[in-house]
């Protein structure tokens, strides 16, 4: 017989870290290990006179939290933290139930209902359980916490339907984990014949066939007081299993119940720890009927309306619960053993130009704390644009594999540009995880990398991460705090908030710091040169909705800054950009020519004239669609740990190719890094 399979997905909604490790453990036993995802969710409430993005610090403070709660994991049980913004505590836990497509959500109950606010009825567990429980769109289990240390007898009372199936399927799983054995209860009144006692025995042994795959003990006792003797009976075992009885939300003297009377009573007197489980109510085929007819006639402009009105509110939740420090992700031990247990690899990228002078300290620190002491690099890379100097033979020397990315698919020729380099760079690399970090950086740190792969490691949903941080800025020889980022500021942040609004509350939309998935990065064309990053940025959103998209704080970085000049070449590419992006998503012809040239005006020494310069992106495909990369890929998958020698791979010379070099201060990376 096919039985309904256990849980995949289950929420674990904590309020207190600390008290969470048996709801924990009881959520990892109910749950498929072969498939099973176990999250737990931290819920931030934000009054409604307060924007949700002021959320963030909080948010943060919530996920620091929550990491206490992963040393709870069993073996063999990963957890994963999530935390939520939102006005009200229940409304964040359905929303969270429906994006994970969940089937269990597990909740703590302390005991003593919650305060009710004022003109609302008064509260079954809490009003943020009592919610979830009416308006869940997956199954339930409410766990009344006794501290059960361990489980050798587990008792499920039973009067039929499908919340008592599903108190047995989730009492067995519990058996096989903790090898304990299952007592199925089973009451009739006193005195009943002993044909009806029969019948009943019978069955309970059929259900028990039905909904069972270990050995399961059947009772069936005679009581006066159902309620009483359950607890009589609770006191041989270590944890009582009950689903939730068919009786009305409200008895007759007026008292309201979630899960009937008599599972609530029982796990309110017992001394024992108490699951109450409820199934999920079915919908009737009818009902769809009815909600496809109306659908029909209403989608259109729901939509429109929906999208119209959402944006500004999506952009604050998001800039609330995406917003990460690396802070959050310093303990690298626990970073790098989430890492494994996932089975990701990652690929450290550092692109440079003419970077002799940084590049040897930043490559040393990157192995040292990220290959050698806490082993979260799997690959490290330096992608040079045929330098002048010093850079490829420094980087080598300091134990990172070099290579010029003129000398990558040459088939297809090179352009000068940051992206071209970071393009190809996903042909050389082998990681799950590509991160990306600038070199011309004077005090470079470690969490330049981690605290960008950090977020893409802790939450699934997460497919893009970008740094930001103060930038100081260099005038006249002297280090000024803020003035960094023009670009940023008086182009990119404009563009995008006319634009591309969803987009609106990235910090620093053109950093250099950055980490994505590879599953994500081989679909997204790369802009050559100066536009890469708001390029990719466009295109993320598009392919995963503003909720892939995370951001971290790096907090302080000095770099060189550009001159004017740069920065208005640099602002001239990225215009040219995000006009080519708004074609092709409106799907029309919005300006009749682009240009691609731009005039400079020169004077001095008696003439005055213009100088005409040619600055335009190209635009390279997604890798995937390289048969060369396709092939890579199927006979080149890195091992995970794998550590890849340093030096040049396959005999390649550090020279330079016949393409010209890199203009100095040709991509993010350089002179304006991280505008």
């Amino acid at each position: 017989m096919t039985r309904a399979p256990l849980p995949s997905r289950i929420l674990i909604p904590v309020a207190n870290p600390l008290t969470a490790q048996e709801l924990v453990r009881i959520g990892a036993s109910l749950m498929d290990r072969r498939t099973g995802i176990l999250t737990v969710l931290g819920i931030v409430e934000v009054p409604e006179e307060t924007p949700l993005s002021e959320g963030a610090t909080q948010a943060r403070q919530a996920r620091r939290l929550l990491q206490r709660v992963l040393d709870y994991a069993p073996e063999g049980v990963t957890i994963h933290p999530l935390v939520r913004i939102g006005r009200r505590a229940a409304e964040g836990v359905i929303e969270a139930a429906k994006e994970l497509d969940t089937d269990l959500i597990v909740f703590g109950w302390g005991g003593k209902p919650s305060t009710s606010r004022p003109g609302t009825p008064a509260s079954v567990f809490s009003p943020t359980i009592d919610e979830v429980v009416r308006d869940s769109p997956c199954d339930i289990a409410v766990i009344k916490q006794r501290g059960s240390s361990e489980i050798h007898r587990i008792l499920v009372p039973i009067r039929g339907g499908p919340h008592a199936e599903l108190a047995l399927r989730f009492a067995d799983a519990l058996a096989h984990r903790y090898q304990a054995e299952v007592v199925a209860l089973h009451l009739v009144p006193r005195g009943v014949a002993e044909g009806i006692r029969t019948q009943s025995e019978r069955a309970l042994a059929h259900f028990i066939r039905q909904h069972a795959d270990g050995h399961v003990e059947q009772a069936v006792r005679e009581a006066a007081n159902v309620r009483n003797a359950i607890l009589r009976e609770a006191e041989t075992a270590d944890i009582v299993v009950m689903g939730a009885s068919a009786a009305p939300a409200t008895s007759n003297g007026g008292e309201t119940y979630l899960f009937g009377a008599l599972p609530e009573s029982v796990a309110a007197r017992s001394r024992k720890t108490v699951i109450v489980v409820k199934t999920r109510e079915a919908i009737g085929k009818a009902t769809f009927e009815r909600l496809e007819a109306r659908a029909e006639t209403l989608a259109a402009a729901e939509r429109a309306a929906h999208e119209a009105s959402s944006i500004p509110l999506r952009v604050e939740r998001w800039f609330g619960e995406s917003n990460f420090h690396h802070r959050e992700f310093g303990d690298l031990d626990r970073l790098v053993d989430l890492k494994r247990k996932q089975g990701l690899t990652v690929s450290l990228v550092l692109p440079a130009l003419n970077e002799e002078e940084t590049i040897g300290v930043i490559v040393e620190r990157a192995r040292r704390e990220l290959v050698d002491r806490h082993p979260l690099v799997d690959e490290l890379l330096v992608i040079d644009s045929d330098s002048s100097d010093r850079t490829r033979e420094v980087a080598a020397e300091a134990g990172a594999r070099v290579v010029v990315h003129q000398n990558v698919l040459t088939r297809y020729g090179s352009f000068t540009g940051k992206g071209e380099a970071l393009w190809k760079s996903l042909y050389e690399t082998c990681g799950d995880i590509v991160v990306w970090a600038d070199t011309d950086v004077r005090n470079w740190h470690p969490r330049m990398v981690y605290g960008t792969v950090g977020p893409l490691i802790a939450e699934e949903r997460i497919q893009y991460v970008k740094g930001y941080y103060r930038r100081p800025i260099v005038e006249g020889g002297v280090l000024k705090e803020g003035g960094g980022g023009r670009v940023t500021e008086l182009v990119a942040r404009p563009l995008l908030n006319l634009f591309f609004p969803e987009l609106s509350g990235l910090i620093q939309p053109l950093s250099g710091e950055y980490a994505g998935r590879r599953s994500l990065l081989e679909t997204l064309p790369f802009f050559t040169g100066y536009a890469v990053e708001i390029g990719h940025l466009i295109d993320v959103a598009d392919r995963c909705g503003l909720e892939g998209l995370g951001q971290v704080d790096l907090e302080r970085r000095i770099h060189r800054n550009q001159e004017l000049e740069g920065l208005s070449r640099m602002s001239f590419v990225i215009l040219q950009a995000v006009m080519k992006r708004l074609e092709e998503r409106r799907k029309t012809r919005l300006f009749a020519e682009l240009g691609s040239t731009m005039k400079l005006p020169r004077s001095g020494h008696g003439r005055l004239g213009l100088e005409v310069i040619e600055l335009a992106d190209h635009e390279r495909p997604p890798m995937i669609r390289i048969p060369e990369y396709l092939e890579k890929r199927r006979s080149d998958a890195l091992p995970s740990g794998t550590q890849v020698p340093s030096g040049m791979p396959d005999g390649r010379s550090p020279a330079g190719g016949a393409v010209a070099p890199l203009e100095a201060g040709s991509a993010e990376d350089s002179p304006e890094a991280g505008s």
